[in-house]
């Protein structure tokens, strides 16, 4: 059953990958409408996170911005869909703009490692691609469920020469190892960690379990820092991706001080761009003591 699943989705993401590209953001904006007019536990958890993140909006504004964000996820599926299945430079010619990118080229010339830090905001499919042509980093990724589907992405993000590791012990090791050696890596910050791997700290007006991984590797300046996001044009032609040098305070030994300066970063970009952020996922699973469970 589950290689029928996987033959399944394989299938339409191969499908849907052969259409248009005005189709496939039309495709992406019916399915997050769909998100938000039917009953769902998608629907739930964001409306869930908007309210807990942006308390100071009426319940009014909410749902507009869980309806807008919504749709934004509707067509973030769609068209990293599309990243996952066309040849890497067709999805890089989608970059329309870049900023920061000599943040990036000093980075890489230091001799140092470097780390490569973006969220769940955007598009971090076509900004896979875009990093990969940069230099020859290993993505850090979580494997999705289907077996046939992780088997697809680990052959498409690495059409660049990159490598890639899963969330495994493995994995964590293979990276901090390539960033020692001074190599490049990129690793979404965002998702949430075990409670022994991360520390409480500010995140959209709460509080955020958020992992010790980045800034343990930068601790110190043993590595550098670089923040990459790809976030949607308005007019939908394509993307702009943002390059930013991490803040000193992400190169602090205290831990807390590190991780709380790299959620203050993120938390920037997704109060500029929130329908463009990744709301259905249980970012806030874990609360801290004494505190009730949101889901």
């Amino acid at each position: 059953m589950e290689k029928l699943k996987g033959a399944v989705a394989v299938g339409c993401l191969r499908l849907l990958a052969l259409l248009p590209w005005g189709a496939v953001q039309r495709l992406g904006d019916f399915i997050g409408w769909l998100m938000y007019k039917l009953p769902n536990r998608s629907r739930e958890v964001a409306r869930i996170n908007l309210s807990k993140c942006f308390p100071e909006l009426s319940e009014d504004e909410q749902e507009k911005l869980l309806r807008e964000s919504l749709r934004g996820i509707g067509k973030s599926f769609t068209e990293s869909a599309c990243a996952w299945i066309w040849p890497a430079q067709k999805s890089i010619n989608l970059v329309k703009e870049v900023e920061g990118l000599e943040v990036l080229q000093a980075a890489l010339a230091s001799g140092k490692g470097v780390v490569g830090i973006t969220s769940h905001l955007g598009n971090w499919e076509v900004l896979n691609h875009f990093y990969c042509a940069q230099c020859n980093p290993i993505i850090f990724y979580r494997p999705p469920k289907l077996k046939a589907v992780d088997e697809l992405l680990q052959k498409q993000r690495v059409q660049l020469g990159n490598r890639v590791a899963p969330s495994t012990r493995e994995g964590i090791l293979s990276v901090i190892k390539a960033v020692r050696r001074g190599e490049a890596v990129g690793i979404p910050a965002d998702p949430e960690p075990a409670e022994s791997s991360g520390v409480f700290v500010p995140f959209c007006a709460t509080q955020a379990l958020t992992s010790k991984f980045v800034p343990s590797m930068l601790a110190g300046g043993k590595a550098l820092g670089v923040f990459l996001h790809a976030l949607r044009l308005e007019d939908g032609s394509g993307y702009k991706v943002i390059i930013e040098a991490a803040p000193q305070e992400m190169y602090s030994e205290d831990v807390t001080t590190a991780v709380a300066a790299m959620s203050g970063v993120i938390e920037r970009y997704v109060r500029q761009w929130p329908t463009q952020y990744m709301w259905t996922m249980k970012r806030f699973k874990k609360r801290p003591p004494g505190e009730a469970r949101w889901y």
